[in-house]
């Protein structure tokens, strides 16, 4: 892995180019582009860059992209004479090629005359091949060379031989079996589990040893195999878990956090911790590891470490509190994909007693978020101000902070249930609609937004136009005021069908709450009669025979909307509303869905005509 690892150098455009995409679509276009151009120099007779296109192809599949084609490219290279490209070839074949496909056959000879080279290094490479995909098959028709290894006086090839041979049975063959009983529950664990912790242990405290140690940590294979079945072993299973406390403890604490190694034998541990009946401390302990992971200059550390806080949250949310300050820092990470787990995370982390401190910390941040964040951004600031919010006061505000910043990334069902919030909270009627006023005066291209504030202008025009409010400074407002901001919305190009419906209504309504103005909120609805969108020209003509025909009756159907009492999802006072049903009308008025009549603020009453 190091010589790929040395490979993948050579190829840091590409590597950059795939770190800087934004966005899934971005990172797989520059990952066609490769892979077409690998293709082409593949079909190459001669070809001087096969390794270096090799190791890129790989690197590739480490991502979790198809890299299939390159399998024949893994044997032609085998059968190379170079070391350079039997290296990268064996380390290809060892990840794209199984026991199960054929291409793996193709292999057999070229591993057969390599166990038969005179250089050690080549001998080792298909001994290290053999060892991690060789079938019952290959390994019975290589048992000949095997055996000459092992009589041979090279002590570097009999250790490689033992140790291949030791991981091919011990890895291959004995755990997985050990971990299928230990699933199936067959066979005592009280035996067992004190020989892995004992067999752990030496390989903690054991010194320096050249022939397992990887970066200062003994045989970590072996380590975070015996840690996967420790898992599976202490699983509901108390007295096990109990046994193995100790050990994790001592691996969790003497274990190496700087180097990649010890990353993977602390996470394993970590992972065993949180799985098994562990104590208290130590739980908190795994979860202050995976804290320290979030410190890491990898972004993959720092990925894998939110993906477990994730997972835990709900059942230790006090030890995960801790990391709040560095999980929300993370929300500025330049990884997409770091950034979403931050988010996941930071909107979990929300309770009672933080809600002012991470609603400013996720506001500042769907002011800058990517696109493709801002409405889960939104949709989880709505559940955890409807949640934790400290005041009504506070919620609206924040919901009208929302619908200012990213209105068109919101949800349809964003609007109604806002205009619920608002008519239930009767004493911040004043407060709203001045404060939706002054918001639709200064930018008026959040449909949302607009919609609200429409619809409350036209329920509360009058406490608007009064210029009387305790909760905010007083604004002299006219009723020629408020009608120019709504014609405005009414003939902005940037106004959804829609949006003029509720500026149309709102208008209506304001006809029952000025005296001064109503002439002219007449001609603006008749102007609307022969509008080309049909939903908005029905609403015009029947506005108009309000005042034409029915004006004795006018006051009564524009009144002010009653409370609304939603106690769950479909019900609205107490009556179920369904997505097929419609709402009862009169002879001669069109029917409307009933969750349309919900989506237009509720205030879209039809006139009997």
């Amino acid at each position: 892995m190091t010589v790929t690892l040395c490979l993948f150098v050579l190829h840091q455009p590409m590597i950059r180019a795939i770190r800087s995409a934004r966005t899934q679509c971005e990172e797989r276009g520059v990952i066609q582009r490769e892979c077409a151009a690998i293709r082409a120099q593949f079909r190459q007779a001669d070809n001087g860059g096969r390794s270096h296109n090799l190791a890129k192809l790989l690197y590739v599949h480490m991502l979790g992209y198809p890299a299939h084609f390159g399998q024949m490219e893994c044997v032609r290279m085998i059968a190379s004479p170079r070391y350079s490209e039997k290296r990268v070839g064996y380390l290809g074949a060892m990840m794209l090629l199984d026991e199960k496909q054929d291409a793996s056959l193709l292999i057999t000879n070229s591993i057969k005359n390599d166990l038969s080279n005179s250089n050690q290094y080549i001998q080792s490479l298909a001994l290290c091949t053999l060892a991690c995909m060789g079938s019952a098959e290959m390994c019975r028709d290589l048992a000949p060379e095997i055996d000459r290894l092992l009589r041979a006086s090279n002590s570097y090839i009999k250790k490689k031989v033992r140790t291949s041979v030791r991981y091919q049975l011990f890895i291959q063959q004995l755990l997985p079996i050990l971990i299928l009983l230990a699933v199936k529950s067959q066979f005592k664990s009280k035996s067992t589990v004190p020989d892995l912790v004992q067999i752990m242990k030496g390989l903690v405290i054991s010194g320096y040893s050249p022939d397992h140690d990887v970066a200062g940590i003994s045989d970590p294979f072996l380590q975070v195999r015996i840690l996967r079945l420790l898992r599976i072993l202490g699983r509901n299973n108390e007295g096990a878990s109990d046994a193995m406390n100790d050990l994790l403890a001592q691996v969790a604490t003497n274990t190496d956090s700087t180097k990649t190694v010890g990353n993977a034998v602390l996470y394993e541990t970590v992972l065993t911790v949180l799985d098994i009946k562990s104590e208290s401390g130590l739980r908190v302990l795994a979860v202050n590891i995976l804290g320290r992971f979030l410190l890491n200059n990898d972004r993959n550390i720092r990925y894998i470490a939110m993906t477990s806080l994730q997972k835990i949250v709900g059942t230790d949310h006090n030890a995960v509190q801790r990391h709040r300050g560095t999980i929300v820092d993370c929300l500025k990470d330049q990884d997409a994909s770091v950034k979403r787990r931050a988010l996941d995370l930071s909107l979990a982390l929300v309770s009672a007693s933080n809600i002012r401190s991470m609603m400013k910390e996720l506001l500042s941040f769907l002011s800058s978020c990517p696109p493709e964040l801002r409405s889960q951004t939104a949709s989880g600031i709505f559940n955890a101000a409807e949640r934790y919010a400290p005041s009504q006061r506070w919620h609206i505000d924040t919901i009208l902070h929302v619908l200012t910043t990213a209105g068109g990334d919101v949800r349809d069902e964003t609007v109604p249930n806002l205009i619920q919030l608002i008519t239930n909270t009767s004493e911040l009627h004043c407060y709203t609609v001045h404060k939706l006023y002054r918001a639709l005066l200064s930018d008026i291209s959040q449909q949302p937004l607009v919609q609200v504030a429409c619809w409350c202008i036209g329920e509360y025009g009058d406490l608007l136009l009064r210029g009387e409010c305790q909760e905010t400074e007083p604004v002299q407002v006219t009723e020629d005021d408020v009608l120019d901001v709504l014609e405005t919305v009414l003939q902005s190009h940037m106004s959804f069908p829609s949006t003029r419906g509720f500026a149309l209504t709102a208008t209506m309504k304001l006809s029952t709450r000025i005296t001064e103005n109503v002439d002219r909120i007449r001609s603006i609805v008749s102007i609307y009669g022969s509008c080309i969108d049909v939903e908005l020209q029905q609403r015009a003509v029947e506005y108009n025979a309000l005042f034409k025909k029915y004006d004795h009756m006018r006051a009564a159907v524009l009144e002010r909307m009653p409370v609304i009492e939603k106690n769950s999802q479909g019900h609205i006072n107490g009556e179920t509303i369904k997505e097929s049903q419609t709402v009862k009308v009169k002879p001669g008025e069109p029917q409307q869905p009933a969750n349309q009549v919900q989506a237009d603020g509720k205030n879209s009453v039809r006139a009997t005509l």
